[in-house]
């Protein structure tokens, strides 16, 4: 981890506490949200833009020459420093009063991820990692969970709703998997399921066709916490496709297998 990448953390950590503040006092007042629907199940509202206007105006200010990649403003052009950014990450559960929501901030550098910030305001957990220099929840470092065995193993996923095509890909991937294994959670809000894998609380996760916003701070924590990381087709990568499976190594192989139908 260079002086730079502790710069750029710090940077990024104010940035989500900051936007985390902002989606807090909205999370108090949800009466006073004006919500607009982009498609079938997929929401935006205010407080999402807010944030989002807060942690570029934070971002930019500070790295003036940087380029932009968010969900609710438009990106930049692309420079050799790229932020890549979801304001709110569960924009439905923070909608209908569910607690699990999150902020995510990703910097990219010369086309490699370097850091990954997710900030959860409510629950008071900030999840970091640098490029070499491991993975932290609060300043604390976190490890993938030592599980080896597929059927004790606990593992997260997004449901695709609406019109989306994958839908009964899915559904193939939760009656291979569900046969082998302790159970699966859906929370809604990818970065979060990410960082918890990161952390031990899940034993792995999978989900199709994410947006790099969505996934890409997750990454680096995944990575930098012991994670394999890869896609359902080998030779695809999360970073182009946005479908995502990972696991701790040892559980890996066993957990690809099932989605696969080749357990």
């Amino acid at each position: 981890m260079t002086a730079q990448d502790m710069l750029d953390r710090d940077l990024a950590v104010a940035a989500a506490q900051a936007a985390g503040d902002i989606l807090t006092r909205y999370w108090h007042d949800k009466a006073s949200l004006t919500i607009s629907v982009k498609r079938a199940g997929d929401f935006v509202s205010q407080a999402d833009v807010a944030s989002e206007m807060c942690l570029r105006d934070m971002l930019l200010s500070a790295r003036p020459g940087d380029g932009w990649l968010g969900e609710e403003t438009p990106a930049s052009n692309h420079t050799s420093r790229r932020w890549i950014v979801d304001p709110l990450d569960g924009t439905t559960n923070f909608l209908r009063g569910i607690p699990h929501w999150a902020i995510s901030i990703a910097l990219e550098v010369d086309g490699t991820r370097r850091l990954g910030v997710i900030h959860d305001p409510l629950k008071g957990e900030t999840f970091t990692a640098t490029l070499g220099g491991g993975a932290f929840l609060n300043g604390s470092a976190i490890a993938v969970a030592d599980t080896t065995q597929l059927s004790n193993a606990l593992f997260g996923t997004g449901i695709p709703f609406g019109g989306m095509q994958h839908i009964d890909a899915h559904a193939a991937d939760i009656a291979n998997l569900m046969p082998h294994c302790a159970g699966v959670r859906r929370m809604g809000a990818a970065a979060l399921d990410l960082a918890y894998v990161a952390a031990g609380r899940l034993d792995g996760f999978w989900e199709r066709r994410l947006q790099q916003w969505d996934i890409a701070a997750g990454l680096v924590i995944l990575r930098e916490a012991g994670a394999r990381v890869a896609a359902l087709d080998p030779n695809d990568q999360p970073e182009v496709s946005g479908t995502v499976l990972t696991a701790p190594a040892a559980l890996f192989d066993s957990f690809a297998a099932a989605l696969r139908g080749q357990a």
